[in-house]
């Protein structure tokens, strides 16, 4: 090994320590970079769902179906679930 090749060994183990624990952060910064960035196009997606299902509902041109739902027979069921 050349002199050079020494020297720089050298100083890498002298600084191992120092080396290890500054990769250390990096790599946890890059994790908390990616979850930030992750979660912000998630709340992205998510807002903008929102957004269009209220425009779409608030459109005046939008036709309901018309079926009515009669709930009471199951609403007297829980009733008497609860009461026993």
């Amino acid at each position: 090994m050349s002199q050079e090749k020494v020297d720089r060994y050298k100083e890498q183990k002298k600084n191992r320590k120092k080396i290890m624990k500054r990769e250390k952060l990096e790599r946890a910064l890059m994790k908390l970079l990616g979850g930030v960035v992750c979660a912000a196009v998630v709340v992205w997606i998510g807002y903008s769902a929102v957004h269009m299902t209220k425009t779409s509902s608030s459109d005046t041109t939008a036709e309901t179906t018309g079926y009515v739902i009669d709930t009471s027979a199951i609403d007297s069921y829980l009733q008497s679930l609860q009461t026993n």
